[in-house]
């Protein structure tokens, strides 16, 4: 097995300043990606982005909010004028607005399935074409979540989102295929991350205790499967939708 399995590649990592995002991020450039880290948050990006350039070769950071098409434009452009392509697309970027169905409103609808669903569109939809038009074989990754295929309480917004981007994955597996383009979709459990670390601790407590593995995920083992999807390993697969959750979907 090569010690540098993105050897030469381009990634962009959306959310990258912090999460699942940083620790693939972090990843990639160790197994020697290039990398473009994109995040709201222009000061966590340029943090990961130098930790990046640290340790593997060049990264950048771009400021982004992924469900305006003027700057994610903008990125894709940003990162092909320093790169010349993009090989990998980790479609990460997301946030939280909990509420159960008789308390949401209307705006934490729309702001979660702006960034959520509408983002991980606008991003895939700029990174395919940048790789069609430069003939690059690619691969896009979308993150979902183990609540897409089975709910969760208080998560009406962000259940219906992710299960969009499962239909999105399966969607752009068919149409870019004859491309050259792989597309899957991650389902993480509940991670270890800055998202779960707002929820209740007894949410968390009980998530454990229906976990067969016995604890949260860290966001490391998903940067793991990403950095295994992303590689010429996964060669053959496209179209899935894999999830990471400890074995929590048997869990009782």
């Amino acid at each position: 097995m090569s010690a540098h399995r993105l050897e030469g590649k381009v990634a962009l990592v959306t959310g990258g300043a912090r999460g699942i995002g940083r620790a693939t991020a972090l990843l990639f450039a160790r197994e020697g990606a290039q990398l473009v880290v994109a995040d709201r948050d222009q000061a966590g990006a340029r943090e990961t982005a130098a930790t990046c350039a640290a340790s593997g070769p060049e990264a950048m950071a771009i400021a982004v909010d992924v469900s305006s098409r003027a700057e994610v434009e903008n990125m894709v452009r940003t990162a092909l004028d320093r790169f010349g392509r993009i090989d990998v697309l980790v479609n990460n970027a997301g946030l939280l607005r909990d509420a159960s169905l008789l308390k949401m409103d209307e705006q934490q609808w729309d702001d979660l399935l702006a960034v959520n669903l509408k983002g991980v569109f606008l991003v895939g939809q700029a990174v395919a074409r940048a790789m069609v038009e430069r003939k690059t074989p690619g691969v896009i990754l979308n993150a979902s979540s183990i609540v897409a295929l089975y709910g969760n309480f208080g998560q009406s917004n962000y259940v219906a989102a992710k299960a969009g981007v499962v239909g999105l994955t399966r969607v752009w597996a068919r149409e870019l295929g004859r491309k050259g383009i792989r597309v899957n979709a991650v389902t993480p459990g509940f991670i270890r991350t800055h998202m779960t670390a707002s929820m209740p601790p007894e949410i968390l407590d009980a998530q454990k205790a229906h976990t067969p593995l016995g604890r949260l995920g860290e966001a490391e083992d998903v940067a793991r499967l990403y950095l295994f999807l992303a590689s010429n390993e996964a060669s053959f697969v496209s179209g899935q939708v894999i999830g990471v959750d400890g074995g929590l979907v048997v869990g009782t």
